[in-house]
């Protein structure tokens, strides 16, 4: 059975990859009129702007004495947040594009689904995060489906520099995942924004050195809003997600995009449905549940910590008010003194303890 007082912002996740997923398809269809990292760039740029248009709305709505309710980004972000924009907005699309110019469609499909993979080992071996067996199994079982889903037997895998730069492309998205899992528990637009604006611009202009000229009017329209929704809204429950999911269950859930995706391909665009479809999907299903019914309790200690972010009072936040934070949920800093209990959890803001 599913705890949804445990996996609810698992959903998130999983509407984050259905939007994310939705996007390709339409992604696929501007291809032929912008080439692919001018395209790239567009969509980037299109989430950007949204959300400093939507942000820049709630701004104007909220009036002069309603207080945020997300915390700000704080100047010890700044590095983390750098980091994921540099290893997933700059290096990785570079490392995809030049990949993809010595290796076949077919071979970059099969290698871009280590993405999932790559991410868990990260979040494991570099950042500490708790992974259970469910969650690698999980992991494997997404791996499978998507070598199933994108396997064509004309494909000729072979090792070449071409190809360890889309691996490459991987583990720089996986390193972006996690890096910005250090940052979530500020506000998630104003996160998505910046990544959106810097990986936007920087594609685009080097779309623009390469060669590229403006699409039309509506292609480029198009491409923008696709962005915003696919890349822009997608990447905010992203990493809300991120910050109540830790890394490596967020990227269990995401890697379902490429099957959210092939199925609007299958019913909107009017292609086949196909025996290895069946096959990925019913893998990808099994993956999905076994992270869903993850049950992980144990006694833990909470070493203490002060930081910022949006909460409620529940049995972690029982400190003290100065009476300006303003109704719940709400965000300030706060301090958590070292407590020792035991109740289900995940590795969210206040649970990456050792194991």
């Amino acid at each position: 059975m599913i705890d949804l007082s445990l996996q609810r912002y698992a959903f998130l996740a999983l509407a984050a990859a259905a939007l994310f997923g939705a996007s390709t398809p339409l992604a696929k269809l501007l291809l032929g009129e912008v080439p692919p990292i001018g395209l790239a760039g567009l969509l980037y740029l299109g989430s950007g702007l949204g959300l400093f248009a939507a942000r820049l709305a709630m701004h104007t709505r909220r009036s002069a004495n309603q207080l945020a309710t997300e915390a700000p980004l704080a100047a010890r972000d700044y590095p983390w947040l750098a980091g994921a924009v540099i290893a997933g907005g700059v290096v990785a699309p570079v490392l995809l594009m030049w990949g993809l110019s010595g290796t076949g469609a077919s071979e970059a499909s099969l290698l871009l689904n280590l993405e999932g993979v790559i991410t868990t080992l990260v979040a494991a071996a570099l950042f500490r995060e708790a992974v259970g067996g469910r969650v690698w199994a999980a992991a494997v079982l997404m791996l499978a489906a998507g070598l199933v889903l994108s396997w064509q037997w004309q494909a000729d895998l072979k090792l070449s520099l071409h190809a360890v730069a889309i691996v490459g492309a991987c583990f720089c998205w996986a390193l972006d995942n996690n890096l910005t899992r250090k940052v979530s528990a500020s506000d998630p637009v104003v996160l998505a924004m910046i990544k959106g604006l810097a990986a936007g611009s920087f594609n685009l202009v080097l779309a623009l050195v390469l060669g590229m000229s403006f699409p039309a009017t509506a292609t480029l329209v198009g491409a923008l809003v696709v962005g915003f929704l696919g890349y822009g809204v997608s990447l905010v429950l992203f990493i809300l997600a991120l910050r109540h999911l830790g890394s490596s269950r967020t990227a269990a859930h995401f890697s379902t995009a490429p099957f959210i995706g092939a199925a609007i391909a299958i019913f909107a665009l009017g292609e086949p449905f196909t025996v290895s479809f069946g096959v990925a999907l019913a893998l990808m299903v099994a993956a999905t549940w076994l992270v869903l019914t993850e049950q992980h309790a144990h006694e833990h200690t909470h070493e203490y910590m002060a930081h910022s972010h949006r909460h409620v009072h529940d049995e972690h936040h029982q400190h003290a008010h100065r009476g300006d934070e303003g109704p719940e949920p709400h965000a300030h800093w706060h301090e958590h003194p070292p407590m020792t209990h035991i109740h289900p959890h995940l590795p969210d803001l206040h649970h990456r303890h050792r194991h």
